[in-house]
């Protein structure tokens, strides 16, 4: 069942313009955008109106670096997918991009694949991931290409011994191409 909601008269921030507009959702994604009184406008309908006359209608947030349930020098993020993208939807975040785990000895799909698992079904707000490297080798540079066409576009990987804490092997696979 589809569902429309109406925000009449606010004044409509966008990337370029402020503008007194009129703002159709549609399944909960903006449809159409008219000036207020217009022709177009006035012939809309939906199942709730807003009134948001001497309001500012904003676009949500974007917050491009997260830690949900993140696992770290031997302690874990507080917050769960469930609680932490609540409290992101309570302050106007809209879309969330976290940092799913490779574990040293696996694949990059089965990281990714387990922060989907604990996302999937629980989150308040829109999500995507970053993909953190643990085991840097021929197989996980091969994969990487297959990531990006998912829609994963960053990676992040760490440059110190492993006595020193978190390691990707990134150092290593960087000095072996020099040799």
């Amino acid at each position: 069942m589809s569902t429309r909601t109406l925000i009449r008269g606010g004044l409509v921030v966008t990337a370029a313009d402020e503008v007194h507009a009129d703002v159709l959702i549609e399944d909960g994604r903006v449809a159409a955008l008219a000036a207020h009184g217009s022709d177009a406008a006035a012939g809309w309908t939906a199942d709730r109106t807003i009134d948001a006359t001497d309001r500012y209608v904003i676009p949500g947030g974007v917050d491009a670096h997260t830690h949900m349930e993140l696992p770290f020098g031997g302690t874990f993020a507080s917050d769960t997918f469930e609680t932490g993208t609540r409290a992101a939807a309570w302050g106007g975040t809209t879309t969330i991009v976290d940092f799913a785990v490779q574990s040293a000895g696996h694949s990059l799909r089965e990281g990714l694949d387990a922060w989907y698992a604990k996302a999937d079904g629980v989150c308040a707000v829109d999500y995507a991931f970053h993909m953190i490297l643990s085991d840097v080798n021929e197989h996980t540079l091969k994969e990487m290409d297959k990531l990006v066409q998912e829609g994963i576009s960053s990676f992040k990987g760490f440059v110190r011994s492993r006595d020193q804490g978190f390691s990707s092997g990134v150092g290593r696979v960087l000095c072996e191409a020099e040799a």
